[in-house]
This record gives structure tokens, sequence and C-alpha cells, in this order.
């Protein structure tokens, strides 16, 4: 009851913030969507928003389970409609700012007297900073599901400003990060208030280097060529709230952001792997559990679930004759890898054992299969893509972004629930096939 009160209070908050853009606005969306394409050199997934007036395409690093949009205002920002959120304002209760206080510079986006603050945080590096919480234009495409439509503007969308060095290791290019996390200054939260969706968005992760995945805000259809709507097969696992941050810097008593699921335990081809079971679920100090990352190429397991899911792989991979080789030093963390001399191609990429993670019960399963497990080497060498966190991770199971590829995954916030499909290729499609034509 108090958590539904709550939502009641803080998206008031947001519709009297957006009221002005609703009131220029005619035409009311049924669904948003943005572009998604993997950055070659670091394997961060990257969107593009219009930001400030005049508007300027952004690249953002996708977080996932970032807590908001964070943006560099120390260089180059320019905008006539920049605000920065004065003391007690309604932008600083939204953003749980942790203080208010001066700017002792020349003033500038980013540097203002009198404005709160937030910790924006680049979750790839681990490190967080102070940044100043404003609001500016954003502007995104409307989607029927099946195509972009027409742009649509939200005046007065809350972010945080952050000094340039906090851009340390992003993709080139990028200048700043768009945070999808569970907090009510993330990007579903504000879409939802400004346009009355549901509170769900989905994600599409592309699996190709050259053709964009997708991320929708609202509800489907989810529409990929030919003619497959991915939401209507979807399985339905519970989303769990980490009591304590996860995040580089926080305050006491603060959640987490992130998304966790409820991994119960793991199968290799049906077995059964033995494991650790208490390192499954989230202790009292925010420790162990399973959450999806988009900052992770590739799933970390703590280092007994590591050993004991990868002894599994190795020996089913046997039963089928595929052998065993050394890793190439560059693919470090990969260390468990095979000859792909007995390792056939197929619709769902290489024929190697699949690992399934049960969730709830033993009907609800997350099937990983070749396309997902694996990565080609070279055409002589596939290497499992799941690295070794070591023996004391924060989080046990960090499901990352190669294992999500292909996929649709629906987050519903207000039902707490993660909707997942099995691979789209399955299905004869990928998360690149949506139409990004656009119909307006």
């Amino acid at each position: 009851m108090a958590s539904s009160l709550q939502y009641l209070i803080f998206s008031s908050l947001l519709l009297s913030l957006i009221s002005s853009s609703l009131a220029q606005q005619s035409f009311r969306p049924q669904a948003l969507v943005l572009p998604v394409s993997k950055d070659n050199s670091t394997l961060q997934y990257v969107t593009k928003i219009n930001q400030r007036t005049p508007l300027v395409p952004i690249n953002l690093v996708l977080d996932l389970g970032g807590q908001f949009l964070w943006v560099d205002c120390q260089q180059n920002y320019s905008s006539s409609t920049y605000r920065p959120a004065r003391c007690g304002s309604a932008q600083c209760s939204l953003a749980r700012a942790n203080g208010c206080g001066d700017c002792y510079s020349t003033q500038r986006p980013g540097c203002n007297n009198n404005t709160c603050g937030v910790l924006p945080d680049n979750t790839v590096t681990r490190t967080a900073t102070g940044g100043e919480v404003a609001s500016d234009v954003v502007s995104v495409q409307s989607t029927t599901g099946s195509n972009p439509g027409q742009e649509v503007t939200v005046n007065q969308f809350v972010f945080a400003c952050a000094p340039t060095f906090l851009l340390t290791d992003l993709a080139q290019g990028v200048v700043g990060m768009a945070g999808l996390g569970r907090t009510r200054i993330a990007f579903s939260s504000q879409f939802a208030a400004a346009f009355s969706f549901q509170r769900k968005f989905a994600l599409c992760l592309s699996s190709s280097l050259t053709a964009n995945g997708v991320v929708f805000f609202g509800d489907g259809p989810y529409n990929f060529l030919p003619n497959v709507d991915a939401s209507d097969s979807l399985t339905y696992t519970p989303l769990f709230i980490n009591p304590v941050s996860t995040a580089s810097a926080y305050a006491q008593g603060e959640p987490s952001s992130e998304y966790f699921i409820g991994v119960k335990s793991i199968k290799i081809n049906n077995v059964t792997v033995g494991l650790n079971t208490s390192l499954l679920s989230i202790d009292s100090q925010g420790n162990g559990g399973t959450k999806i990352s988009t900052v992770n190429p590739y799933t970390v397991l703590e280092e007994s679930i590591y050993n004991a899911v990868t002894e599994a792989f190795i020996n089913q991979s046997a039963t089928r004759n595929i052998t065993r080789v050394d890793p190439v030093p560059e693919w470090v963390p990969f260390d468990v890898c095979f000859s792909t001399e007995n390792v056939l191609s197929t619709r769902l990429g290489p024929s190697v054992p699949t690992i399934e993670l049960v969730l709830q019960n033993e009907s609800v399963v997350w099937s990983i299969f070749g396309a997902n497990s694996m990565v080609y080497v070279s055409d002589d060498l596939v290497c499992l893509a799941v690295a070794n966190g070591g023996p004391s991770p924060r989080t046990s199971i960090v499901i990352g972004g190669h294992q999500l590829e292909d996929s649709l995954l629906q987050f519903d916030l207000a039902s707490s629930r993660l909707g997942f499909s099995s691979t789209l290729l399955g299905r004869r499609t990928t998360c690149s096939n949506f139409n990004f034509t656009s119909t307006a």
C-alpha cells in the first residue's frame, strides 16, 4: 500500500512537471522507440536521443540498471531550455537528491547556485561523482510497434549533469549514459508519466555490429520482420528488488535500481549442476542473487558457480565428442574453449549443450542456446562466453549482454515481472529486424 501511494505521489509530481509538454502536443503516442547499436571496440550498447534547444542528437551508453540519464555538461553543452533544479523543487524530490548547495565557479550548465545534486555513475568503470540535477527538452520517436512514427517531446525531462572525466572508457562519441533502472527519473518512468503509458519497456539487443537493436517504451506489440510479434510468446518471472544499492556510491538505505530475478538452479542439457544455492539468494547486506546487465558484455559467475557450471558444460560437451582445447591469450577471460571440428552450425547457433536457468519453478526456464552461450574466436575455435567473477562478487550471477542478444525482454514495472522470449532465432527473426523505416 505504501509503495502504491508513493508511486501516485511521484507520478503526480512528474505529471505536473511535464504538463506543458502535453499541452503543446495534440498527438498522443501509444509507445516510443529508440535504436540500440553495439560498439565494436567496447561491446557497449549505444542509443541516441535528441536533447536541448535547439535539438542536438546525442549518443549514450545504454545502462539497463542505471538510475537516470546523465550527460557531460562540462564541454559543449548549450541549450536555451536548460533549467537547473533549485533546492526544494519537485525535480529534487523526484531525483531523491542527496544535498543542495552553490557552485563557486563560472555559472554554466552543471554549475549553478542553490541547486540540488545526485551521484552520476559510470557503471563500466564503477566511478561516481557529484552532479547537478536539471531538466531540458528531450525528443524521441513514437511507434505503433511496427515502425517509428513522428517525434514527440518532453519539455522538462529530468537528468543529471556530470564532468567530462566520467566518460572514461565509454564508447567513442557518447556524452553520457541512459539509465533504464527502477527509479522515478529513469527513462521508462519519465516517458510513462509524460504520455500515460503502462510502466513497461522492452529491450531487444542485436548481435550484429552493423544493424540496430531496439528498446520500446510502453506496451506491445513489438513487431519484427517478417511479421513476428515477439510479445506474443513471453514467459514471465518475478522481478526482485535488492534492498541495498549496487551503485558505485549511494546513500544509506537506498535500494538498488538494477533488475534482479530469482534463479533457483542451473541445468546443462537437463542435468542439474551442483551449486551452493545460498549464493542464489540476496542476503541482508545485498550480496548474492542474479541480475541482468547491459554494461557487462558477458555473463559473470561467482567462482564456485563458475567452476561447477564450466565443469558440467565440459562433461556434457564430451558426450558429443566436442573436444576442449587451450584458449588463446587475447580472449581472456574465456578459458573454456573447444575445437569446432564436431560443432555443427544450426539456426540457434553452435550445437553445444543448452544452459538452462531454472526460475521460480521447473516449468519456468530461461534456455541459453549456442548463439548466446558461445563466441567464435576463429573458424577452428569457439569459447564459452562466461567469465569467472572471483570468490566474493557483489552479485553471484550477472547475465550479460551477449546472453541477452536476439531475445526480447519486457520489464513490467507495475507488476514487477520480467517477460522473456526464447531466442528469436527460433522464430526466424532477430532483434535487428525492427523496421526503422519511418511511416510518418
